[in-house]
């Protein structure tokens, strides 16, 4: 029997940081940081709520990130 993969962890960042930036240098930073997966979305998307390790998701309003969460 193969044993269950361990998912790597996630970066020690504080989402509420990207707040406020354009959603560009928002993307970029997140991956410098160490993001495998970073999803930019319109306000009221919908979405799957399924929890991916290492996803951080952005809520892009006018250019800007509105808000942030990891997942």
């Amino acid at each position: 029997m193969a044993p269950i993969p361990t998912p790597s962890a996630e970066p020690d960042d504080n989402p509420d940081a990207y707040v406020g930036l354009t959603a560009g240098r928002a993307e970029d930073l997140a991956r410098e940081r160490g993001w495998s997966t970073v999803r930019a979305l319109p306000p009221g998307a919908i979405i799957t709520m399924e929890y991916r390790v290492g996803r951080l998701n952005f809520e892009v309003k006018d250019g800007r990130v509105a808000r942030a969460w990891k997942g």
